[in-house]
């Protein structure tokens, strides 16, 4: 059996749509639907069984017989305020998943995020040098990927034997199962209505152009580069290493060719062309907070043997717009 955590979610529900496409059915989805609009991203999707996620963890000793965890489950809230809520469900929670994988000989592949580079000043390279968190969010993704380094590089390594953390063992360094961290970039595409604020760019542009005929960018916004990246790429991604048990490490998933913000309004006004563009300025709540430039290195990525090409801006854009006009941006139209 596959578990695939944050399985109702935006990217997590693309990994089940696309294990389904190879033909793979027996998938345990873990998530909370108490944001109810989730639930959409579900339809259509084969899989063995859900539960929630509190469910999960309490009794995650009785999932022994797994082949692989896909932990793609998070508060990717960047707006959080709550430190104890972020840490315990970004930080311990994945603590908890990753020593039941290590005690019971399980690959995990687990979501971490670009925001651990911060303002990028010391680059985009998969090295503690160059990792700065500016929010709870991205503290709690850096403090992961510290923690998941340490098995990684066969440090001895105090862990939890047991899910009840009361038993300690020294890790042995023996890399008995795949262990795998991908840092993603800026993803858009299918699937993520219930995100709200923290919905793409893309997706926001799109309804205020439908409901407005205008798209407002903040002052700046061409001067505001990221690396955003199609949600199908970040997918083969998960896939390729899925393919390849053998290779283990923290990885970047980026396209390595940054745009900006002002670049996407205008790949959409040359779609919707009676729409407009108006700046409005940048707001208080994100000085300091705020990733003005991201290019993800792709060097390591390469190296591991992942050669596909990269979906262009463009080409993403249109295509994400075809599934809000046709399938309201679900995968399967309902």
């Amino acid at each position: 059996m596959i578990i695939v955590t944050g399985g109702a979610g935006f990217i997590g529900s693309n990994l089940v749509y696309k294990l389904n496409q190879i033909g793979i059915k027996d998938i345990l989805i873990v998530d909370s639907l108490k944001n109810q609009l989730k639930q959409r991203n579900l339809n259509g999707l084969k899989f063995y069984d859900f539960i929630d996620k509190n469910d999960f963890i309490e009794n995650l000793k009785k999932f022994k017989r797994i082949e692989i965890i896909f932990h793609q489950g998070a508060c990717s809230n960047t707006m959080e305020t709550d430190g104890i809520y972020m840490m315990k469900n970004n930080y311990e929670f994945s603590k908890i998943i990753l020593n039941h994988c290590l005690n019971n000989k399980i690959r995990l592949i687990y979501a971490s995020s670009a925001s651990v580079y911060g303002n990028g000043l010391n680059g985009f390279n998969e090295k503690e040098e160059s990792e700065y968190p500016l929010n709870i969010y991205a503290f709690s993704k850096y403090l992961f990927d510290n923690y998941v380094r340490k098995f990684l590089e066969d440090k001895k390594y105090f862990y939890f034997k047991n899910t009840d953390y009361q038993t300690y063992e020294i890790y042995s360094g023996k890399k008995s199962n795949q262990l795998v961290g991908l840092r993603y970039f800026n993803v858009y595409g299918p699937q993520e209505n219930h995100k709200k604020a923290m919905a793409s760019t893309v997706f926001h542009f799109y309804n205020q152009v439908k409901n407005e005929k205008k798209m407002k960018l903040f002052e700046g916004s061409e001067n505001f580069i990221r690396d955003f990246i199609y949600v199908e790429d970040i997918i083969d991604i998960n896939i390729f290493f899925f393919n390849n048990p053998q290779k283990s490490g923290i990885f970047n998933c980026g396209t390595s060719n940054p745009q900006s913000f002002l670049k996407i309004a205008q790949i959409i006004k040359d779609k919707f062309i009676d729409s407009e563009i108006e700046f409005i300025p940048f707001p208080d709540a994100l000085i300091g907070k705020y990733q003005k430039y991201t290019s993800a290195n792709i060097d390591k990525l390469r190296a591991a043997g992942f050669d596909n090409k990269f979906t262009t801006l463009d080409t993403g854009i249109n295509k994400y717009l075809n599934y809000l006009e046709k399938n309201d941006g679900y995968l399967i139209k309902g």
